[in-house]
């Protein structure tokens, strides 16, 4: 059994700390690894050694730190599919949906190659006499990041590459339940030519976390998990002075309107639904049809295309639409909100209890639930259910539907489906949720805009990648200079010009 530690100056460390933390296979239910969990004086001296190795990396001018950048894209090219083997082994992802989790981290390191245009300050020349006036956007110092288990290679990219770009060193706090894919991202660093101790991972779990937020040398915190969780991360960061983005759950909202391709809204409805097993903070949780016609309609095309997915382990390539859920007591946890969902009076229109994969019966694979019928009280609405599971409300009108989308708590994602441009602009216009897609079912920016939710699902004014990351991690430094003019003969300077 693989023994797992951390990544400390430039090569692999066994933890000092005597605790450990269990690695599964989620698709046989086994141990497959034994992670290291570090202790607040191995964090505190992880900390100390990224801030000595800081400031020669933030003095390094932005185009030979984009060249680092560069040849890590490079690399993760190269090394794709094993790690994306890495990320399905632990995590259960399909091998394809691995290979994306990869490929949309990758795109935010291509973006950080710009970093010396996104570096660049603003110049006056001339503001007074005399007087130029320049700002420059200067690094924090040492930051960290504390990702989630869902995205081990995305979300650990998304924090990595800005913060690297811009001269920062990075404490990277993974997921303890799929470590392996951050530590081999920390290897291709290396091997990309970013110093040692620049970018440490820790692994760890509470005393980890609070470490990173207790210890005065990490300038900034960015979090990406569940609600409870981001909004305790946020209030300690920023209660110790610390600049924090904290992004937390989701229900996300489909609304599908009478005069929308039914076809197309139930084919992205069973994708962006069911894909990655639901453990996506932009999965669609909640279709709301407007209309009985359209809600019959709709469930009349879903019921065919949810029974027909295909559940298995990510060893089965192509003919596997989702894997297993990450841990038992996720599985556990869905369980319990379909039961949950059943006896509040929901629909279930269809049943995935009881599900059983021949030869991995202790696999932690849970199978696709459709619930119509749901009403906004019952918890399978309110709560987020993190698996494969979707929900049908069904609207009266469009502004009933807009207004469940607007009255949840959560403000991460949303979607609606028409063909009436008037409709979708004033959908996009009026949402008070953070990111919209119109007829795209899973509205993720791409690497140069920001992702980010409104609400309950984001705390903290920055969002991630884009233009957003670079100003969270770094500062602005405005300088005013003014020169003396007016040089007498002999080489004296007139002083009075200076006044």
């Amino acid at each position: 059994m693989e023994n797992l530690g951390h990544w400390i100056d430039g090569k692999r460390v066994p933890g000092e700390a005597a605790r450990q933390s269990d690695v599964y296979n989620p698709a046989t239910g086994e141990v497959q690894a034994k992670l290291a969990l570090a202790s607040r004086d191995e964090v505190d001296a992880a900390i100390a050694k990224a801030a000595e190795a800081q400031v020669a990396w933030g003095a390094t001018n932005p185009q030979r730190r984009a060249r680092v950048m560069m040849a890590l894209v490079h690399l993760i090219n190269r090394d794709m599919d094993k790690l994306a083997e890495a990320l399905s082994r632990e995590h259960g992802k399909t091998f394809p949906d691995a290979k994306g989790d990869v490929q949309r981290g990758l795109e935010v390191i291509e973006y950080c190659i710009g970093a010396p245009q996104m570096l660049k300050g603003e110049f006056t020349d001339s503001a007074g006499p005399g007087i130029d006036m320049y700002s420059m956007r200067q690094p924090l110092g040492v930051v960290a990041s504390i990702t989630p288990f869902n995205f081990p290679a995305m979300i650990p990219l998304w924090g990595m590459g800005p913060a690297l770009a811009c001269g920062n060193a990075m404490i990277l706090k993974p997921s303890e339940r799929d470590p392996s894919v951050p530590l081999m991202l920390a290897e291709l660093c290396k091997e990309a030519g970013l110093p040692d101790g620049v970018l440490q991972v820790v692994n760890g779990d509470k005393e980890a976390v609070d470490a990173i937020l207790d210890n005065e040398t990490v300038q900034a915190v960015a979090f990406v998990g569940s609600t409870p969780i981001a909004h305790y991360i946020y209030s300690r960061a920023t209660a110790n002075g610390k600049r924090a983005q904290c992004f937390g759950g989701a229900k996300n909202h489909m609304i599908i309107m009478p005069d929308a391709d039914l076809d197309q809204a139930a084919d992205a409805l069973v994708g962006a639904g069911y894909g990655a097993a639901g453990e996506r903070c932009m999965a669609i949780s909640v279709a709301v049809p407007v209309g009985e016609d359209t809600a019959d309609k709709l469930i009349e095309k879903l019921v065919p295309r949810v029974e027909a997915l295909k559940v298995g382990p990510y060893t089965a390539g192509d003919d596997v639409d989702y894997g297993p859920v990450v841990t038992a007591a996720a599985k556990q946890n869905i369980e319990r909100l379909v039961q949950t969902g059943i006896d509040q009076g929901a629909k279930l229109a269809v049943d995935g209890r009881g599900f059983s994969l021949q030869g991995y019966e202790d696999g932690f694979f849970v199978g696709p639930h459709l619930f119509d019928h749901v009403a906004p009280d019952m918890d399978i609405y309110r709560q987020e259910i993190f698996g494969p599971v979707l929900s049908t409300v069904r609207a009266g009108s469009y502004e009933e539907a807009i207004g469940l989308a607007m009255s949840h708590e959560y403000g991460n994602g949303t979607a609606i489906y028409t063909r009436d441009g008037d409709t979708a602009r004033d959908f996009a216009n009026r949402i008070n949720i953070g990111m919209v897609g119109v007829n795209v079912p899973i509205p993720v920016p791409l690497a140069y805009h920001t992702f980010g939710g409104w609400k309950k699902s984001g705390f903290g004014d920055l969002n991630q990648h884009g233009p957003d990351a670079f100003k969270f991690y770094t500062r602005t430094k405005t300088v005013t200079a003014r020169w003396p003019s007016g040089i007498k003969e002999g080489g004296e300077f007139n002083f009075k010009a200076m006044d």
